[in-house]
């Protein structure tokens, strides 16, 4: 009796656990839904800049700087010394990202206000082709370091490029800008970083 009973709990039991088995990829979708739905809304409704993504480092020490200088462009190495008392704009970048070919005019302007000390990490990238992209659209940087397998992007918690960093002269990550600067980013993250950095009023 005690058998039959068993027999008859154990396809119950199989059934029970197929079905939960097979409810796991809906609940994931609809969590990266609701995720993804999330983010639409704040954006359109708030008008969130998804850009914006916070970083741990915030706040922190810079991540060492000891990048091989990029071959052919006549400027120094990446290193912290590059960075070392100056107010920097750390910006990642590659030859082949076509948002950071849209950004680089206003890295040109940056660097034409004097304000900043643009630095760049040459991200996945030959040199050939860096060279390049420098050649067709100018040259902002005053140090290039090159990071071929992106283990420096990984120190400094790179989510994707193009993205920047300001870094105080003391060597402290003050703002992150993930995805190309905007008009929006411009006036509302950095412009702000700078002034607060340089204890000035935002404008």
């Amino acid at each position: 009796m005690t058998a039959d009973t068993d027999n008859k709990d154990q396809p119950k039991s199989s059934g029970t656990a197929r079905y939960l088995l097979a409810l796991i990829p809906l609940i994931v979708f609809a969590c990266i839904a609701f995720a993804v739905g999330k983010v639409m809304y704040d954006q359109e409704v708030h008008g969130t800049d998804i850009s914006a993504i916070p970083s741990a480092l915030i706040g922190t020490k810079a991540p060492k700087l000891a990048l091989a200088p990029l071959e052919g462009s006549n400027l120094p190495a990446l290193t912290d010394d590059a960075v070392k008392g100056k107010l920097t704009l750390v910006n990642v970048f590659a030859s082949w990202c076509i948002p950071c070919r849209d950004e680089h005019p206003v890295l040109k302007e940056l660097a034409k206000s004097g304000q900043l000390n643009i630095v760049a990490i040459n991200y996945k990238d030959t040199s050939e082709n860096a060279l390049r992209f420098l050649g067709e659209l100018g040259n902002p940087y005053n140090a290039i370091g090159i990071d071929p397998n992106g283990s420096a992007a990984i120190d400094w918690g790179v989510y994707g490029i193009p993205e920047s960093y300001l870094v105080s002269p003391d060597g402290t990550i003050l703002y992150k800008q993930v995805g190309p600067f905007t008009p929006t980013s411009l006036k509302e993250g950095l412009y702000p970083a700078i002034a607060k950095a340089q204890g000035k009023p935002a404008l």
